[in-house]
């Protein structure tokens, strides 16, 4: 079995093991049956092993929080998930106290030190108050549950929630061939599949927030099967790569904002450290710019793999560094087991560079709903597969490239503009550090193209700089009409850019969706 650190300390899995079978008891005198919920509010710490190894052996869903919410959203979330216990830690506690359902228990977890020092967290900040129940004391006074586990569901994972309302996404206790199924899946995903049988070989990292989809199904995946495990707190770019170096690490699973922090690091830090232990780096959850791609490979070397996916539909497709560089910008071919088909608005499928909508499904995984909206579950599916909202087509050998979101897509004067075209062309503007395109309302056409853009430090940069860039690299009724500036973007942990906040002061008034 594997060891689990955090920082300097470090916990085997068995220990892990035993603590969530203490919990798990003390899960069961609270009423927490196969079915219930339990929230987990917790920053990346031992505790997220415990008390979702816990629920999940009652048969209880672990529902993994957002713990940036407001008190508005996290009444939301208890309330639409019937969630019964709550594991918050003690510095998140008092900003939503008052959105917790009277029903709930809320049991507290002591903020450690690690987690402490990354957010810049004062010791007081980090006190348990007004008696609350602590996590730890708590869990300590029971023996562990003895018997067979049940069954182990997936958790509850609410989506983003980027254009509104997040929606959990529920599972049912897969039977073994769909455990099998979503085990191969994973294991292919994160490059696992070669080390199944020898799994302490494996040296991974959770370097993302541990509430959001990828990195929550990499951590408990990679705890599953026995794999050693170094916690980040939080990403730091030279702090991983010194904890790659420490701990030899081998496997990764990343989001493409981080590659973008880690080659902004000066020259000389990068090269200070040995990444040589790295074997298979996986990124997924959000677009990459491919100059970002080509230089990370360039860097750490040919163990870049690429994956896609949701939460929804499973990981479907996949691809090696070698496979990208021959085919720059694609996603990747269909992993086996899955299938992915790009279809026309009468849903006929479309030919090799026929732009579409993307929609798929890995087979084999048990079936899915959206917690209180079978309706929208029902929306989702088409052909048998489902719609996660992307646009895309396959090239002449079956891989699979994205457009853009459908969401996204902008209808100005009854064509269509996909953003991440103009975004990629921005990204490669020297002077641009991050960018955002969405679509505004315009009297004349309906929609008009908006840019919003936050410079490179330093960086002198005004509105006809950007239009006058993009008319030498892209359409002119693709040109923003209107290009705004940001110092900073808002972007959620797994680097996707929060385009409702953005677009929401432009659409305000105006009685049409964004």
């Amino acid at each position: 079995m594997g060891d689990i650190w955090l920082g300097e300390r470090c916990l085997q899995t068995v220990e892990l093991q035993q603590r969530a079978a203490q919990a798990a008891t003390g899960f069961e005198q609270l009423g927490v049956r196969s079915g219930d919920g339990v929230a987990l509010y917790i920053r990346n710490d031992f505790a997220f092993f415990e008390a979702s190894t816990a629920a999940a052996m009652l048969g209880a869903y672990p529902v993994a929080v957002n713990w940036h919410y407001t008190p508005d959203e996290a009444h939301y979330l208890f309330e639409d998930s019937g969630v019964k216990v709550l594991v918050i830690h003690a510095d998140l506690l008092p900003a939503i106290r008052a959105a917790i359902p009277p029903s709930v228990t809320v049991l507290v977890v002591p903020t450690p030190e690690e987690v402490r020092a990354a957010y810049g967290l004062s010791d007081g900040a980090c006190e348990i108050r007004d008696g609350g129940i602590n996590w730890e004391a708590w869990r300590s006074g029971f023996a562990p549950r003895e018997g067979p586990p049940t069954q182990i569901p997936t958790a509850i994972i609410y989506t983003s929630g980027t254009t509104g309302r997040p929606k959990g996404v529920r599972r049912p206790t897969p039977t073994p061939e769909q455990a099998e199924a979503i085990a191969r899946m994973l294991s292919q995903s994160y490059g696992f599949t070669p080390f199944l049988d020898r799994p302490e070989e494996i040296v991974t990292a959770v370097v993302g927030p541990i509430y959001h989809s990828a990195p929550n199904a990499h951590a408990s995946f990679a705890f599953r099967i026995g794999a050693n495990i170094a916690i980040m707190p939080r990403f730091d770019p030279e702090a991983l790569l010194a904890l790659i170096e420490r701990r030899r690490i081998t496997h990764l699973n990343m989001v493409p904002i981080m590659f973008n922090r880690l080659l902004k690091l000066p020259q000389a830090v990068r090269e200070t450290y040995d990444l040589s232990s790295l074997r298979f780096v996986a990124h997924a959850a959000a677009p990459v710019s491919p100059p970002i791609k080509r230089a990370m490979i360039g860097w750490w070397g040919p163990v870049i793999n690429e994956y896609y996916g949701s939460t929804e539909m499973g990981n479907v497709t996949f691809c090696t560094a070698e496979e990208w560089l021959a085919h720059p910008g694609t996603v990747g071919r269909p992993m086996p087991g899955a299938e992915v088909k790009v279809i026309d608005d009468e849903g006929r499928a479309l030919p090799p560079r026929g732009v579409g909508e993307v929609i798929g499904r890995m087979h084999g995984m048990s079936e899915f709903t959206y917690q209180n909206d079978h309706a929208k579950r029902l929306r989702m599916e088409k052909q048998g597969l489902i719609t996660p909202g992307d646009v895309g087509y396959f090239d002449e050998d079956g891989f699979l490239y994205l457009c853009d979101r459908m969401n996204d897509m902008i209808i100005s004067g009854g064509v269509n503009i996909y953003p991440a075209e103009i975004e990629a062309e921005l990204h490669k503007m020297p002077e641009v550090a991050d960018c955002a395109v969405f679509g505004i309302p315009d009297e004349e056409f309906g929609e008009a193209v908006c840019a919003v853009v936050q410079a490179q430090p330093g960086a002198v940069l005004g509105e006809s700089d950007v239009k006058s860039y993009l008319r030498r690299h892209v359409a002119g009724y693709k040109v923003p009409k209107t290009v705004a500036f940001s110092e900073a973007l808002p972007r959620e942990d797994s680097g996707k850019i929060f385009k409702r906040k953005l677009r929401e002061p432009y659409w305000a008034g105006t009685g049409r969706s964004i």
